[in-house]
This record gives C-alpha cells, structure tokens and sequence, in this order.
C-alpha cells in the first residue's frame, strides 16, 4: 500500500502534533490532510523549516501547561455547593452531573471544556466529593463539590 510523509501543521487526534513528521496513506493524505491545510509534504525544502516550527511548537506547549497549572490552582481553591431535594426516606431527587458542575464553574468564570470533568457517575448524596478536572496530559486539579441535602414535602404534608 502507497504511504506519504507528511509534516503536521496542527494536532490530529491518534496521528500527531503539530511539526511532527508522520508517514500516512497516500490516500488519506492526498484527500484529507493537504486539501484541508492540517499537513503538507515532507519535501526537503519543507524539511529545512522543520526546526523553527518544532521551536514554534515547544513554545506553545510551555504556555499552554503554564495556563494549565494556573487554572488548576484557581480550580483546587473553588468550593461549588449544590442542593438535592430528597425525600422523607432520603431519597435523593435528581443528581448533580458534571453538566451542573461545570455550569457554575463558568459562572465563576473558569472556562473549560466540559469533558475535562472526570465524573464516574452523578452525585446523589450529601456530602463532599473530589472530583478529577484533567487539563491537560499532565496537569489534573483536584475539585470538591459539596452537596446539601433539603428534604422535599416538609411543608406540602400540612396542606391535606
């Protein structure tokens, strides 16, 4: 099968970063890659460029953990609180999912993608839970949401 080296211009998902040099199917390559501008060929003029673009590269990246530990450091400190209503027995209504997390973390003004929130499953209990923020490959902030529990009906039962 005909394969093509290809310079990366951005980070493709299971192929590379950004000034990698990777050897693709010439099809992949000559249909997607190159027309839509995230590779070019590895001519040996392309080559010569390789190293300002890996410098390039490396200097994105050192911002880019900068930024990450700042934002963790900002995110370890935050406190949300969250309210069930639960039942009589104690059964909780509804749960507090990693949508409503990070609702109010961009209420608070720390912009993250929502994915980045590494909740097994929804919280249904009082309490408090620490839950893993990935930001980056190598920065992870420790997060702890407490959750209320108000009992539902308290008030609703005199009214029969």
């Amino acid at each position: 099968m005909a394969t093509t080296k290809l310079i990366l211009r951005e980070k493709i998902e299971n192929l590379g970063a950004e000034a990698d040099v990777v050897q693709v199917k010439a099809g992949f390559a000559r249909n997607f890659l190159i027309p839509k501008g995230k590779a070019y060929e590895a001519t040996k003029g392309n080559l010569r460029h390789l190293a300002s673009l890996q410098a390039a590269r490396a200097e994105r990246e050192t911002a880019e953990l900068a930024g990450a530990h700042t934002l963790a450091t900002k995110i370890e400190k935050m406190r949300p609180k969250f309210t069930l209503e639960t039942s009589q027995g104690g059964k909780a209504f509804g749960s507090v999912t990693s949508m409503d997390i990070h609702k109010q973390l961009e209420e608070k003004g720390v912009k993250i993608d929502r994915q980045a929130i590494k909740l097994s499953h929804p919280i249904k209990k009082s309490g408090r839970t620490e839950i893993e923020v990935k930001l980056h490959p190598e920065v992870t902030a420790t997060l702890t949401v407490s959750v209320e529990a108000v009992e539902k009906g308290a008030d609703d039962s005199d009214k029969s």
